[in-house]
């Protein structure tokens, strides 16, 4: 779920950052934390979190990662439509150089402390540098077209249509496309 560019708006879809300046605020205050506060907790700037809370920025998904952590809660929690009584969340977090790159948070189930079920593209030679999750965190890849490069600081994994792979996200890793199509899959994040 992490780092990367943040989310830019989609059209037809919801986009990752509509709830987080709402959910951000309410959180923070129900925590009784100033947006100083908070800043130095997450090491997130004090400015961010001033941008944020008005709807003016955008923000990678790593720091939103340090920010929920900060906060006592889950991602999901700072991202989701407070109204929503449902666990889908479909909303676009991330895009990529390539205009059918997007990840899309598809959902979420409570595990140890969270699961989540993500639906990605990557257009021809895009990718995706993720900073390394907590630990206990893993992912689960499975590419339902093209060709998926996983380059994991224990090495690179190539993941063809129909092909998976699971890994331990606490390192350094990124997904590449590396065919001349478009690359498609599902990835479950679990903690």
């Amino acid at each position: 779920m992490r780092s990367g560019k943040g989310a830019k708006g989609g059209e037809g879809r919801s986009d990752v950052l509509a709830f987080v300046g709402e959910n951000l605020r309410r959180l923070r205050r129900e925590a009784g934390m100033s947006q100083a506060a908070l800043a130095e907790t997450s090491g997130v700037s004090r400015r961010m979190i001033v941008n944020l809370e008005g709807g003016d920025t955008n923000i990678s998904l790593s720091s939103l990662d340090r920010l929920a952590e900060a906060l006592g809660v889950t991602f999901v929690e700072v991202v989701s439509d407070p109204a929503a009584q449902s666990r889908r969340i479909d909303a676009v977090a991330w895009r990529g150089a390539h205009p059918a790159s997007e990840a899309v948070l598809l959902g979420s189930v409570p595990a140890r402390s969270e699961a989540q079920l993500w639906r990605w593209t990557l257009g021809p030679g895009d990718r995706y540098v993720a900073e390394p999750d907590p630990e206990g965190w893993h992912e689960m890849i499975a590419v339902t077209e093209g060709r998926v490069l996983i380059d994991l600081a224990e090495g690179p994994v190539v993941v063809e249509t129909g092909g998976y792979a699971i890994y331990s996200s606490a390192q350094s890793y990124a997904y590449a496309n590396v065919g001349d199509g478009v690359a498609r899959f599902v990835r479950t994040a679990v903690m």
